[in-house]
């Protein structure tokens, strides 16, 4: 007799870089939950990494997802540099580069799982389409690219790139400068061809509450070509654990509950930003001079392979932690960041404002001190200070080949965390951060949002 097929299997594909690995694998928790089988591809370096951390997805969430190890050629993973006049992570290219020549494996793997399902299921990172190409050729697989950007940021990338094919009424967005003056020409004409042209539609990593504008304005036919189009921001959905859950292992979790309500603030530039010892000496002094509690996580960048010998260690200046031990707690290994910014001490998030961090923030209602390093970065930044008006600038995007000085990160560290604007900034941030949670219940938009990706893709 033969065995049943499967009506629908899902191949997850991700970008090798923290932010889209994690996202990617939160979505892959979300779609298994629905008992949709879910099979996660990449190099064995990378799935490693994806479930070390892994943010919270809870234990019978992971355990859903079958992972698939692509044999690859030893990955490159040269040091980032700390000097580069550009701070766009190309350290990370080897990593990429080894995900393109995976297409041939992930054809295969493709084509065998086709023959256990009537449908295959094709989700792959917008920014790794190439990979790809021969998965989604085969008879009865669809595609759908996964946009770890922010709707508002695709959107504009978009059309500009493509000559600003219709007129806007928006008229924050008349306002706003060329998203030339932040990305480079050939990352903006990268960003904007980097898909496939018969792909199902895209699925975008956020939340309607806050994007739906753009993602109604994503939907024209001249920057989609009509291509359906999703807001699907898994994390905070019942598939990751609650503060109640964790362990709460980490020092700095236990640092953060002896400290009063709204008066720390989180210092962290992401995985994929270096800082000099210089610039690291500068931030220092200027939390020391605000005497605002804080928690900074002090981490060389990833390195494409984050297993590949030890990172460097920032140099901080002679005596500080021991001088700022009561107002201060410096972290040199991996922060639970959602748990940090969950927790009532919180009350700003010094950030490079990728578009990860910037969800973290409003879900949890905390405001940013915003310092955007590269890439999509300055167009978040815009989003949360400008439209949304969450954040403060740290410092302007033309001055960024100057050193930051201790007394511009003195001066926004204050503004956020010890004024009148930075308290009505936390007003708004926490009616923001309310309605999002309100979004992720059962019976809210985001529930709702992928409730209609399940049913089209099982249809």
């Amino acid at each position: 007799m033969e065995e049943a097929k499967n009506e629908v299997v899902v191949i997850m594909v991700p970008l090798p870089c923290q932010s889209h690995l994690n996202q990617m694998l939160q979505l892959s928790g979300l779609i298994a939950s629905y008992a949709i089988p879910v099979h996660f591809v990449g190099s064995a370096t990378h799935n490693r990494q994806a479930k070390l951390r892994s943010h919270g997805l809870k234990p019978n969430a992971m355990a859903q997802i079958q992972f698939h190890d692509i044999p690859t050629p030893p990955i490159a993973a040269p040091d980032p540099d700390p000097y580069a006049a550009d701070k766009t992570p190309m350290h990370l290219a080897p990593a990429t580069t080894a995900y393109v020549g995976m297409r041939g494996a992930i054809g295969l793997l493709a084509q065998e799982l086709s023959q256990m399902a009537t449908r295959i299921v094709v989700v792959y990172d917008r920014m790794g389409a190439e990979a790809v190409r021969d998965a989604v050729s085969i008879p009865n697989a669809e595609s759908y690219a996964f946009n770890c950007l922010s709707a508002f940021n695709l959107f504009l990338i978009l059309w500009e790139v493509m000559g600003k094919p219709f007129e806007l009424d928006n008229e924050a967005i008349k306002e706003l400068p060329s998203v030339r003056e932040f990305m480079s020409e050939g990352a903006l004409y990268f960003s904007a061809s980097a898909n496939i042209e018969e792909r199902e539609g895209d699925i975008h990593n956020t939340v309607r509450f806050i994007d739906d504008a753009y993602m109604g304005l994503m939907s024209r036919d001249e920057i989609s070509g009509g291509k359906k189009q999703w807001a699907i921001k898994s994390s905070g959905l019942p598939i990751f654990t609650t503060m109640k859950e964790s362990s709460r292992s980490h020092e700095c979790l236990n640092w953060l509950d002896k400290q009063a309500p709204n008066s720390v603030i989180y210092v962290s530039f992401g995985t994929t930003t270096t800082m000099t010892d210089e610039e690291a000496r500068e931030i220092a002094m200027g939390l020391e001079q605000s005497r605002q509690k804080f928690v900074w996580v002090v981490r060389d960048a990833d390195r494409a392979d984050i297993f590949a010998g030890e990172s460097r260690r920032i140099e901080l200046p002679e005596g500080f932690e021991e001088r700022v031990r009561e107002d201060g707690i410096v972290v040199r290994d991996w922060a639970p960041q959602p748990e940090i910014l969950a927790h009532q001490s919180v009350g700003g998030f010094m950030s490079h404002c990728g578009w990860n961090s910037c969800l973290e923030s409003l879900t949890m209602g905390v405001p940013m001190a915003a310092w955007p390093m590269h890439s999509d970065q300055p167009i978040n930044a815009i989003f949360m200070a400008e439209i949304l008006r969450v954040g403060v600038e740290v410092r302007e995007w033309g001055r960024r080949l100057e050193m930051v000085e201790a007394v511009t990160v003195k001066k926004a560290v204050e503004r956020l965390m010890a004024s009148e604007e930075g308290d009505e900034m936390r007003r708004r941030a926490a009616e923001v951060g309310a309605a999002m949670k309100i979004s992720m219940e059962e019976g809210g938009e985001s529930c709702t949002e992928i409730e209609r990706f399940i049913a089209h893709i099982t249809r």
